[in-house]
């Protein structure tokens, strides 16, 4: 498609707020996908550290018993 302006183009020849709706919905679609995703990975993360935490203490714990 061929415009004869830079307003003519963002016009979209009459369908701007269809052509822009869309591609607003889209881009904010995947921004809160991306951020979403991040939090949970970061999230993840802080529970894979943490239960590996755990799991060293009671290793630890189990070592002081069996010596008592």
């Amino acid at each position: 498609m061929h415009f004869e302006s830079f307003s003519d183009f963002l016009a979209m020849g009459g369908y701007a707020s269809y052509v822009w709706g869309a591609y607003g919905i889209s881009f904010a679609a995947l921004l809160w996908i991306l951020i979403s995703s991040l939090s949970k990975k970061r999230r993840l993360a802080v529970e894979i550290k943490n239960k590996i935490a755990r799991e060293h203490r009671i290793k630890e714990a189990k070592k002081l018993e069996n010596t008592l």
